[in-house]
């Protein structure tokens, strides 16, 4: 009479999926291979990338960290401790670096714009020369 037999007389399984279930239930798609920078593990990638470019981009990544950080720090210090002398200094270093972040990248720049066209990596080698200069 019900559909429950006589040996699951009141088990209900929860989570299990019924035949039905499935059935209709679509396949999960994998997720395709994606290659990293880093396969290797021992960074021989960055061989392809110029020494001039990694070393503006490492600079700036850590000034843009300690700006963030200090930034956020330094009024929170200020507010929240009391700290009525340093988390000024923190916010100031926070903008400082801030500064330094920005000329790091316009020296970096400066020095593309300034590489001879012939030049691997310069500004000027891949770009059409038909083409307005950037801005």
């Amino acid at each position: 009479m019900f559909s429950l037999d006589e040996d699951d007389e009141g088990e209900v399984s929860f989570g299990e999926s019924s035949d039905a279930e499935r059935e209709m239930t679509p396949e999960v798609p994998k997720a395709p291979s994606v290659k990293t920078f880093d396969d290797g593990g021992d960074f021989e990638g960055a061989s392809d990338v110029d020494s001039g470019t990694l070393r503006a981009f490492v600079v700036a990544v850590i000034y843009a960290n300690a700006a963030v950080l200090l930034v956020a720090l330094g009024p929170m210090v200020w507010f929240f401790e009391g700290w009525s002398r340093i988390g000024p200094i923190l916010l100031v270093a926070g903008l400082l670096a801030g500064v330094r972040t920005y000329q790091t990248y316009r020296a970096w720049k400066r020095s593309r714009d300034e590489a001879p066209p012939d030049e691997p990596g310069a500004a000027g080698g891949d770009a059409d020369p038909d083409a307005p200069p950037e801005t």
